[in-house]
């Protein structure tokens, strides 16, 4: 068997934040599995004739199952085929790599791992922030705003998403942001703290909004955009030096 899957990271939407690396594979492979969060220009530098596939996931909408994806990308490596698993963002972070590395490894069949620019680099790059300062922000975390259900995960650990010196990203948070907020001004983290909300970021559509944590939350309870977002708060999202 000759089969052989990538699994390349798309960036967050702009098709000039693909690595070189990442173009080379869409360029050489036979079948292209895509999120539909990195579809549009980014397939151009799929090649001609490439079966392109779309298995992309998102809430609120009928999706393929994950072993379904799975089982396709077996299914395509089987046939001696060079795969390319298209992930928006960088695969390895919120995007099942996992689920799909553990069945490719249960069939013996060889991939590698492609990094790329994941939207909480490029939406801190487009408000003009860094993640990290020296003495005020020395930390960053992620952290998903939906589990399987799509309700907010059990188990957080609140008091480390409060801490007041961290840079938080959340992901896919936008309708559990106000629990979320709820329960870490409960455990400490101030009313104010300043929040950036990035939509659609890289693209046309590109949307950034700034206020404070609770101000934020109320906003995004009363939304019904459908478009991709993810949530930055801590002491540098208010975008001063």
């Amino acid at each position: 068997m000759t089969g052989f899957v990538s699994f390349v990271s798309s960036g967050p939407g702009d098709p000039e934040l693909l690595t070189l690396k990442a173009v080379d594979r869409l360029g050489r492979a036979d079948a292209v599995l895509f999120d539909d969060l990195a579809s549009g220009p980014i397939l151009t530098h799929a090649r001609e004739g490439a079966d392109l596939i779309g298995v992309g996931k998102r809430a609120g909408r009928p999706s393929p199952k994950q072993d379904h994806v799975s089982r396709l990308l077996v299914d395509y490596a089987r046939i001696d085929q060079r795969v390319v698993r298209l992930k928006s963002g960088d695969c390895g972070i919120f995007g099942r790599l996992e689920e799909e590395i553990t069945a490719l490894t249960a069939e013996g069949i060889p991939y590698e791992i492609i990094p790329g620019v994941t939207s909480a680099s490029a939406a801190a790059a487009a408000a003009g922030i860094p993640l990290t300062r020296r003495l005020t922000a020395r930390r960053v975390q992620f952290v998903t705003g939906h589990d399987a259900t799509g309700a907010l995960p059990e188990g957080l650990d609140l008091r480390a998403l409060a801490d007041p010196g961290a840079t938080t990203v959340v992901y896919m948070g936008k309708r559990t942001f106000a629990a979320l907020v709820a329960r870490l001004v409960a455990v400490g983290l101030p009313p104010d703290t300043p929040a950036l909300y990035a939509e659609s970021v890289s693209t046309e559509d590109q949307q950034l909004l700034r206020a404070s944590v609770t101000d934020l939350a109320r906003m995004l309870s009363r939304s019904d955009s459908r478009m991709p977002g993810l949530i930055l708060y801590g002491p540098l999202a208010r975008g001063d030096a």
